[in-house]
């Protein structure tokens, strides 16, 4: 009994020393054609958890004076994080007008690519809220024809900005 169980243990440790041959090329895995690894370049920090993007797209008709104006506006905007506590944000519109009874040169004039906001935003602390911007938008999407000024609501009419002066 002895025997058998000596040679039946020599003869599975003989066989547990098997020989291990290496593929010699990487088995391709599913995990790796969906996740990426981080790239060190110097765009690397372009990625999504950074980055979003929304769009929009609006259509409008207005009729005055016997006359009538359509317009669609696509709108992407993109913001980028930069920082914890700073962001850039970027706003671009196409304009067109399928319908206009005015005639094809205020409908030509109306259509285009705008840089509707370009704004760079900075909170160094938590009362403290810094952003500097540029915009561009046509006289159509202003009330009173593009005289109104949207950062002083006393303003309107290109008269004084200070309300106690009046």
């Amino acid at each position: 009994m002895k025997k058998l169980l000596v040679m039946l243990f020599a003869i599975f440790a003989v066989s547990s020393f098997a020989q291990y041959k290496d593929p010699g090329f990487p088995k391709n895995n599913v995990k790796d054609g969906i996740i990426t690894q981080p790239s060190s370049s110097l765009f690397g920090f372009l990625n999504t958890e950074n980055f979003s993007m929304h769009h929009s797209y609006s259509m409008s008709y207005s009729s005055f004076s016997g006359n009538g104006l359509a317009l669609g506006v696509y709108t992407n905007s993109m913001n980028l994080s930069l920082a914890e506590n700073l962001n850039v944000q970027v706003d671009a519109s196409l304009v067109h007008s399928p319908y206009s009874s005015f005639g094809k040169e205020v409908q030509n004039s109306i259509n285009g690519i705008y840089l509707s906001r370009a704004a760079l935003n900075y909170k160094p602390w938590d009362d403290v809220y810094i952003s500097v911007q540029y915009r561009q938008i046509p006289a159509y999407s202003y009330p009173y024809g593009g005289y109104y000024n949207s950062f002083n609501m006393f303003d309107r009419f290109n008269g004084s900005s200070n309300w106690f002066e009046r």
